[in-house]
């Protein structure tokens, strides 16, 4: 795709929140890229626009069908002022995947991370700074034609939006507590578990509320036929540290394929631990706890990176894992892979991409630093 990206310049620009306050998805930059799609066009019209509402028909696709899927990737900001992003191209390489299963067009990867590039370089200021923060990125795509009957929309739209997010564990890590969920099925093998797609968080959301009133925090699926191997926590992926092995379960057709999934098991397999990707039953994992040879629980996300498990409920058994705080694997493939995003550890693996800033916009900020120097120059009186 050789087209290029417009810009339409925003009247007034948005006040910056308090970066104390910035929580998860609560707050959105001042653009946001666009770009729609056609039968007889394809992908046309890149834009960056202000940040607004989207006019769409009642009666389109996404309302009635759900035809949509969805990426979530993050910039960060370096101690020298650079801003990488953490392996975009496994999040397009995977945006394309969902858009097969769901019938979507599929997009031009390299294009799209250009477009991010250009978006997230247009709002470098909104990228926040201190420990643990930094600048989600939320690329989608939805059908927009205006007409009911079940079939795929033959118009699409695919936005990106940007969020300045907080620390999610804040200034310490919490292990949180899981649930296993063996009543309700979020995914089946055939269906589109493996997608980022709405519909499998929207089928989630029975299950979670029913593990915060139990006093959990998150849900554990187990697979939807026989309701006994372990698959993957709502909004993340799950390993367990068996003495001296990583497992984690198989991708099989209903499972999310994280990237951060497959960044963990890189730097394990890097680092010469074993890891075992297979079919794990949940009575299984529950007798090594008993033995106590299950040492480490924690999950992977973009949002967490490393979310350590302090306890495991299913059925009337409870297991406290470890000392119920963060073990020490799971603090290691924290604090690395968080190195690595923000550049204060080395990238041996070749997974940051830096975000360039254009001649115009370095030589603004140039100027800028020459007015405060002037400014702070002494008056000279004759």
């Amino acid at each position: 795709m050789g087209q290029s990206i417009t810009f339409h310049k925003a009247d007034q620009l948005k006040a910056k929140p308090d970066a104390g306050q910035l929580g998860f998805g609560k707050y959105f930059t001042d653009y946001m890229f666009e770009m729609d799609y056609s039968a007889e066009e394809g992908w046309h019209d890149p834009r960056i626009v202000p940040y607004g509402p989207i006019s769409l028909d009642p009666a389109a696709t996404i309302f009635h069908y759900g035809q949509e899927v969805f990426e979530g990737l993050k910039a960060y900001r370096t101690e020298d002022g650079r801003i990488l992003l953490f392996r975009p191209d496994k999040n397009m390489e995977r945006m394309n995947q969902s858009c097969a299963r769901l019938n979507i067009p599929e997009i031009d990867e390299k294009f799209v991370i250009k477009a991010i590039k250009k978006l997230v370089a247009v709002e470098k200021d909104w990228i926040p700074s201190q420990s643990g923060q930094s600048l989600y990125i939320r690329p989608f795509i939805i059908g927009t034609d205006p007409a009911l009957g079940v079939h795929p929309s033959n118009t699409y739209k695919l936005l990106i939006i940007l969020s300045p997010v907080g620390s999610y564990f804040g200034n310490s890590i919490h292990p949180v507590k899981i649930y296993v969920e063996d009543e309700f099925v979020r995914a089946v093998k055939g269906g589109v578990g493996y997608a980022k797609t709405s519909g499998n968080y929207a089928a989630s959301l029975k299950a979670q509320t029913k593990s915060e009133e139990l006093g959990f925090d998150q849900v554990l699926w187990l697979d939807g036929v026989e309701h006994k191997y372990i698959e993957e926590v709502g909004s993340m992926n799950i390993f367990f540290k068996i003495e001296d092995e990583v497992w984690t379960p198989a991708l099989n057709g209903s499972i999310l394929p994280g990237v951060t999934r497959n960044s963990v098991i890189g730097l394990l397999k890097h680092w010469g631990i074993t890891v075992k990707e297979k079919k794990i039953s949940v009575r299984k994992l529950f007798k090594k706890a008993e033995k106590q040879k299950l040492l480490e629980v924690f999950g992977t996300g973009t949002a967490a990176v490393i979310s350590p498990v302090g306890f495991l409920k299913w059925e009337d058994k409870v297991i406290k894992v470890g000392n119920g705080e963060i073990g020490e694997l799971s603090q290691k493939l924290y604090d690395t892979l968080t190195g690595i995003q923000t550049g204060k550890s080395e990238d041996q693996l070749g997974w940051t991409q830096e975000v360039k800033i254009e001649k115009e916009e370095v030589k603004e900020k140039a100027v800028d630093k020459a007015e405060e120097k002037a400014e702070k120059k002494p008056a000279v009186t004759e």
